[in-house]
Order: C-alpha cells, then structure tokens, then sequence
C-alpha cells in the first residue's frame, strides 16, 4: 500500500509540473505582451478558469479577466483590443472578458458560470490592489448557501446532457458524471463556503476520511493522466475518449490485449470504475457539504427498528459503526428503502459508513443463510427493485455480493447493438422486466404486461436478467457459461428445483427467440415446431419472450422496432399454439398471412381485391 501510494504522490506531482509548465509558459508569453501594450491605467490581469487553477492542459483555452479600475476611454479600448488580438497572433486560443468590479459583481449575481470562475481568479499582471479590491468585493458578495444550491442544479443538468451516466462509449473525461468537473463542483464549493481548496483540507474539516481522501487523489490523478495524453494524441482539445483514440491511449499506458479482452476494453474499464467511485463520492460529499451549509432545525427521529431510523425522508443508521459492527445491516438498508416509500435516500453519515461498510461483504458474508434470504427478499418486494440495485451497483454492494457480476462492472461491448457497459445493460433488463409488472405502464407493451400479471413468480425473471449476459468478458460461450453461473446462484439460495431449472433455461438460451425470429421464417411450421421444442413449457415460452423484449430493449434506444415487436409475437403466438396443442398446419398460418393483408388494405381504405 506504501508502494502504491508512493507511485500516486509521484504521478501526482508529475501531472501537476506539466499542466503548472503548461501554465506557465502561457503567462510568460501574456504578461510579455501586457507590458508592452500597457493597455488601460490602473488596471490588472487575471488568470481565470482551469488557467487561474495552474491547470492548464495542453490544447486547453487559456481564460484571462481584464479588470478595469473604470470604464475604458477610446484609447483605451484600442489598445485592449490589440492586446486580445496579439493574444491571438502568438498562437494563443484565449478566452478574455474586460471587465470593471462593479461589472464583475453584477455578472456573477446573474451568472454562476461567471461567479466560479471569478473564484478561481488569480493574480498575473498590472494593479495588484484593483485585484485586492475585486477579491474582497467577492467575499463579501458571495453567499456560499446559494452557491452551493446553484452548483448542485448546474451538475443536475450538466448530467442529464449526459444521459445521467458515466457509461457512455465515448465518455467526456471533463463533463461526463464521474468525470473531472464532478471534482471540481466539490472544490468549488468547499472554497466559497471557506473550507479550502484541496481534499486534504476537507479531510481536516472532517468532510471526508482519510481513505476517502486518498480515493479522490487517485481518481483526479487517473483523469488528469488520460485527458493530458488525450489532448497529445488528438493534436487539438480533445476530452472524449473516442473509439479511434482508446487503442492508442491503452497502449500508451501499458494495457495489452487478452485472449478475451482488446487493450481498450481493459482501459476502459478502469476509466468507468474510477468514474463510479468519483460519482460516488462526489454524492457523499455533496450531502456533507449541504449539511454543513445548511444545518437543519431538530428533525422529529422515527425508529424503524433497533438498527435503523428515518431522520425526516432520509434513512440513518442508528450509529457509524453499524455496518462495520453487523454487515447484514448492508443489505438491510437496501430493504428498508424498498418497505419505506416515504425514504427519499439516505443521509450523509449513513452513506459514508455504508462506503466503507462495503468491504465486508466477503466470502463468509456471503454463505450467510441470512444474507441469502434477505438478497431475495429485495428481489422480491413489490417496489423499488431497480432503484436499490441500481443504488447498490452505484456503491459496489452489488458487484461484492455478486462477485461474477463485479467482473462486468465497466466492461464494454464493442458490437453493433449495445450502447451501455455489461452491469448497466443487465440493470437495464431488469427495469424493462419491472415496467411489465406496473398497471400504469400497460399501454408501453400491452401483451407483455398481460403475460407478466398472469406470471407466478415474476422474480425469477430478474435472476436470469442479473445472469444473462454477466460471463461475458470471459472467453467462450457466455451464455452456457452464465447458466452455470445461474444454477450454483439458485442452489446457494435454495431455489426449488423447477425455479432453478427455468433460470438455467433462460440464462442458456436468452439468444434463442431473437435469433430465430430475426434469421428464420416464423410463418415456417417447422420452425415453429423446432422452437416449440426447445422450448417445452408454455410457462417457459412467456418467460423467455418477456426476457427477449426486455433484453432488446435494454441495448440501446434505436434497436428496438416495430418489425422486431411483430417477428417475436407472431413467434410467440405460433409457437404457444403448439404448447397448448392447437397444431399448426401449412394452411392455418397461410390463413394468418391473408388476414393481416386484408387487414392492412382496409386500414389504407382498399378493396380486399385490389392486386
């Protein structure tokens, strides 16, 4: 640990050196023109943005404030405009605003863009007292409550451009969630509410622990790393990892391709794991920050049991030591939030000691018969199953109770289909597969939703979802290999036998349906026949047909179409009448063919003997 923490200081200060060069050699070049141009009396030059952070990344723009001590003569404003324009001429991509405090002060009250990033303002050239001035005029303007507020609802949205996940394909290393900007929320905040600016000084005031610390060094480190060589391998500013790029990155940075994996997809999947724990981490410190900037009159405290408690709409344990004292209290917070519909999520203490209470998920954890039963009965509660699998993927419980589903966590796949890493595909499935079973949503999949009311049992289908796709990565058949997976899962929490064999079933054969319907003729009775055969049960058809339309849907929002939907009914129909044994002769299915035509030429108002 010793070792690796003395590699990580070393990348650090390495990283820091060059982006600080980088900086540098910039202001060299800036304040070299200012003295020569001379362009306004009294005033002074600032460096702002991830410039005025000594961060300056190699193609990054370089942001400077011209602060006037008035507003400028025409004279002036010549020479101003000169000053930008030879900026400019040297080759520097600079982003400038002229600007008196006055105007300063108004722009940051109706901007927050303008508020950070006067925040970050530092000193280069000209009045050091006009600076001194501005920066005491932001002090005493600034109000750290309703900045906290307006960074919080900025992230909020700069997220939803983003799909609200760190796992796109491409993912933006600044703005993406999990990405740097989501550090630099945090900074930004503990600097206006006078905390400080680094995670050290957060760990002094007891916002984070010193684990914590060393979690959000490591992920800026592994971020600042990928988005400099980024930048040099672009030739331009460049911060998202693109598929043309992700070989050469891997390969800068010493991944080799495996017997089952590209260099990339090793690459990529370290790059989602650190986005992950950056989301969060950035969730913790966001509610501590908030509690510590708005503390809150005494909530009236309601006992859920002697482990827990809802302090108003947030779940708390009743003590930080919970988790680390009695690990089944992990999976027990996840329950309670499904039982309690009134919990809004959980507060900040309980989110830190469930962090660091994630570690003792192990393998004696997991043979708990305890443990087992109560994993089921989150699969089982009538509410609340994708959110607190999602949240427990979110905080790496999932990926540890589960350890071949910690495997996916981040792994890419690189086909034609998918848009989503491996883990959140699969969480994906499982909110197709929970949507059939709301009333609300009937009229999304009508038939679905019909099968699943009538479907005793409906949890085993979110099994074979948790399992389909969860050996890929592996090397061979991921379907066999996931039913194997599948069946010691069902024997572990004693599933009955006909349960375990129809997970096994689906987890094997999650392909069948599609491919059949997709590559073969289902107006054929012998395919019909065949795929009926497979098959075997009606119960085991309505099973595989909702996991297939699920499973479609849960690749990405373009692959599922209306030409899909009527190939796996019409399949599905056909191959039910079999099951039930109504047989399925040439001439019935050519009756089914003429009446659909019948049907379409009166729908476009035609005569039935139109030719």
């Amino acid at each position: 640990m010793q070792l690796a923490d003395r590699g990580l200081e070393v990348l650090n200060l390495f990283q820091r050196a060059l982006l600080g060069a980088h900086s540098n050699l910039g202001e060299r070049t800036i304040k070299a023109i200012w003295r020569e141009s001379q362009p306004a009396a009294g005033a002074a030059l600032l460096a702002t943005g991830g410039y005025g952070r000594a961060e300056l990344f190699p193609f990054s723009d370089i942001d400077v404030l011209i602060l006037l001590a008035r507003e400028p003569s025409p004279d002036e404003r010549s020479r101003l405009e000169s000053l930008v324009g030879q900026l400019w001429d040297v080759g520097l991509e600079a982003g400038h605003s002229v600007r008196t405090i006055a105007a300063c002060l108004e722009a940051a009250e109706a901007d927050i863009t303008v508020r950070t990033t006067l925040l970050e303002a530092r000193f280069l050239a000209g009045s050091r007292t006009l600076y001194r001035k501005l920066d005491a005029a932001l002090h005493h303007a600034f109000d750290p409550a309703s900045f906290f507020k307006a960074k919080k609802l900025e992230q909020e949205q700069r997220h939803a451009k983003h799909q609200d996940t760190p796992y796109s394909l491409e993912p933006n290393l600044k703005e993406a969630p999990g990405g740097l900007r989501d550090l630099h929320v945090i900074q930004w905040i503990a600097r206006a509410a006078g905390i400080g600016n680094g995670w050290r000084d957060l760990e002094t005031h007891g916002l984070i622990q010193h684990d914590e610390m060393r979690q959000l060094s490591r992920s800026e480190s592994v971020l600042q790393n990928l988005r400099i060589r980024l930048h040099y391998l672009a030739g331009r500013r460049e911060d998202r990892l693109v598929f043309d790029l992700q070989n050469a990155l891997a390969n800068q940075l010493g991944d080799s391709e495996t017997p089952t994996r590209r260099a990339s997809e090793v690459m990529m999947q370290r790059y989602y794991r650190t986005a992950k724990t950056i989301t969060q981490l950035n969730t913790i410190l966001l509610q501590n920050l908030g509690a510590r900037l708005f503390p809150k009159s005494e909530v009236e405290l309601q006992p859920l049991n002697e482990r827990f408690r809802a302090r108003g709409e947030l779940l708390e344990a009743c003590d930080e030591g919970l988790f680390e004292r009695e690990p089944l209290a992990v999976l027990e917070s996840f329950l309670l939030m499904q039982q309690h519909h009134e919990l809004q999520g959980m507060t900040a203490p309980t989110l830190r000691a469930l962090w660091r209470g994630r570690r003792r998920i192990d393998a004696r954890f997991r043979r708990d018969p305890v443990a087992r039963l109560m994993f089921l009965q989150i699969l089982q509660q009538p509410r609340g199953i994708v959110h607190e699998f999602r949240r427990m993927n979110q905080y790496g419980i999932l990926g540890r109770y589960l350890p071949e589903f910690g495997h996916v966590v981040g792994q890419m796949q690189h086909d034609l289909f998918h848009v989503y890493t491996v883990d959140q595909h699969i969480l994906m499935v499982l909110r197709n597969l929970r949507r059939f079973t709301m009333p609300e949503l009937a009229h999304e999949f009508p038939l679905c939703s019909q099968l699943m009311s009538g479907f005793t049992r409906h949890w085993l289908l979110y099994i074979a979802a948790l399992y389909h796709d969860v050996a890929k990565g592996r090397g061979g058949d991921h379907s066999e290999l996931g039913a194997s997976d599948a069946r010691i899962f069902c024997r572990r929490h004693e599933l009955a036998t006909e349960d375990e064999e129809l997970v096994v079933f689906l987890v094997m054969n999650h392909l069948s349906m599609a491919m059949v319907a997709q590559k073969q003729d289902v107006h054929d009775p012998g395919v019909i026949h065949a795929f009926a055969e497979l098959v075997g049960t009606e119960r085991r058809l309505i099973a595989l047909y909702l996991l297939t339309v699920a499973d479609i849907r849960g690749t990405s929002p373009k692959v599922w179409n209306a030409w899909k939907a009527k190939l796996l009914e019409d399949l599905f129909r056909a191959a039910r009448r079999v099951l039930t044994g109504e047989t399925l002769q040439l001439d019935a299915a050519l009756a089914e063919k003429q009446a659909e035509a019948t049907r379409l030429l009166r729908l476009y108002a035609l005569s039935d003997s139109v030719k």
